[in-house]
């Protein structure tokens, strides 16, 4: 295809998304026209008004806006900035829809089986709202309610995903993202269903039983089905209004080993993670020892081989190993690549592991500033498009969306760990194989269905 029929079509598409598609759809149109087109726009005066119409969004368009917010150069520093600050604020549906909702899912006679349930919902979810209820037998419980037709309006957004990140491969190349768009697509429909929820719920209790610090909710089996969630309810409070308070440094520490410990024991002790770490997801605990961890929705499963390739690659980073870095990069599926492009991937490798290999006490960050780990991989992006581009391992828009997040709470805590030794202890006598032994009874015991 020529240049002119090419420009042609791709200022069709352009044009196509911003008439048809919603709020992140017309996101990549408007940066695909600023960059391709030469179409200015006043970035800094939009970013506000851009942030507080998808922050009002149901439905998984708000999880996109927040991933894309960390993709390197996916979208102007001005759009990113104010979308990695977004929550789920959504308006809750009414009592009719609430009174709907549990009479289909639990039968007419559904209030017998409570005896007090909130009509007010007393928080919102990406997918639903959750209401607060108390039991027969005393037991305070949070009852998440899917909100009206998910399915259809999942399929919807993940076609207006598929355009916007279509017409961005088009401009830049350097990272294919196929394999991103087909995980994010399995991750979003799997939160559809709820009992898988209460699965990945059941999994971690069981992984976490261990660390006494970190509650997570007891599902209910007999009052959850797809579409309703009911579990036991967790007194605590918004980690962020407790950081607003300005609590001592050895709270701030305090909470940061927990999250530590909440979101990397499962992973390399059990191959899970926990793929949506914003400050929404986790709890102070009233009595301020501790914290809740909350939402299972996003929950990836990693192949046994997957971690030891991370325990590796941490190992070469910390040894000055080159050679063992690119193996546990091959481990992953970056085969036959330019010399040129594994220097790229080491830059990023060193950047991302350079708070695990300093052995002091130390903040997560030197620069504490927010933005200086996108900027770093701006740098990287920049780099793997001179020297051809990546396939990145579909496992990792989880693993990386984690690492980004867990890193953003450190940094908003302003914690200051050892964190070479939190790390060296975690990943003590490693061994693949019992790692695989001990994900196996897991999965068995939390009867977490098969992915796909």
């Amino acid at each position: 295809m020529s240049d002119t029929r090419r420009g042609n079509s791709l200022f069709g598409e352009i044009r196509r998304m911003a008439r048809t598609s919603g709020a992140v759809g017309g996101i990549a149109a408007r940066v695909a026209g600023e960059r391709y087109l030469g179409l200015k726009t006043d970035k800094s005066a939009h970013a506000e008004d851009l942030k507080a119409v998808l922050g009002g969004l149901k439905g998984p368009m708000m999880k996109v806006a927040q991933l894309l917010s960390t993709i390197p150069d996916a979208l102007p520093e001005e759009y990113a900035r104010e979308l990695s600050q977004l929550q789920s604020n959504a308006p809750p549906m009414g009592w009719p829809f609430v009174r709907r909702r549990m009479s289909t899912e639990l039968g007419p006679a559904w209030q017998s089986r409570f005896s007090a349930f909130g009509q007010e919902a007393a928080a919102a979810a990406s997918l639903g709202q959750v209401h607060r209820a108390t039991l027969p037998d005393g037991r305070e419980v949070a009852c998440k309610l899917q909100y009206p037709d998910m399915p259809s309006v999942v399929e919807a957004d993940l076609r207006q995903l598929r355009l916007a990140m279509g017409i961005y491969a088009r401009m830049d190349s350097s990272i294919q993202s196929d394999d991103v768009y087909a995980e994010l697509s399995e991750r979003l429909r799997e939160e559809l269903d709820y009992e898988r929820e209460a699965a990945h719920m059941r999994l971690y209790r069981l992984m976490l039983a261990g660390e006494p610090e970190i509650r997570v909710p007891e599902p209910v089996p007999e009052l959850t089905t797809k579409r309703l969630l009911t579990m036991t309810w967790l007194d605590g409070r918004a980690i962020q209004s407790r950081i607003d308070e300005d609590p001592p440094q050895e709270e701030r520490d305090a909470y940061a080993r927990v999250l530590f410990r909440a979101w990397y024991v499962p992973f390399y002790h059990y191959g899970v993670i926990h793929g949506d770490p914003h400050l929404g997801n986790y709890q102070i605990r009233s009595d301020l020892h501790g914290i809740n961890l909350l939402d299972f929705g996003t929950i990836r499963v990693f192949p046994p081989h997957f971690v030891t390739a991370v325990v590796r690659l941490y190992e070469a980073v910390r040894d000055g190993d080159d050679d063992k870095a690119i193996h546990a990069f091959e481990a992953w599926g970056f085969r036959n690549l330019p010399r040129e492009t594994w220097a790229v991937l080491m830059k990023w490798a060193r950047f991302l592991h350079e708070p695990l290999i300093d052995d002091r006490v130390r903040p997560i960050s030197e620069t504490q500033d927010p933005q200086f780990g996108r900027k770093v991989a701006e740098e990287v992006h920049a780099g793997l498009k001179k020297t051809g581009g990546v396939r990145p391992p579909r496992e990792f828009v989880l693993m990386d969306r984690s690492t980004v997040g867990l890193g953003s709470a450190f940094l908003r805590l302003r914690a200051r760990q050892n964190w070479h030794r939190l790390f060296e202890e975690l990943i003590a006598g490693y061994d693949e194989d019992a790692l695989a032994a001990r994900q196996a009874e897991a999965l068995r015991q939390a009867e977490v269905p098969a992915a796909g």
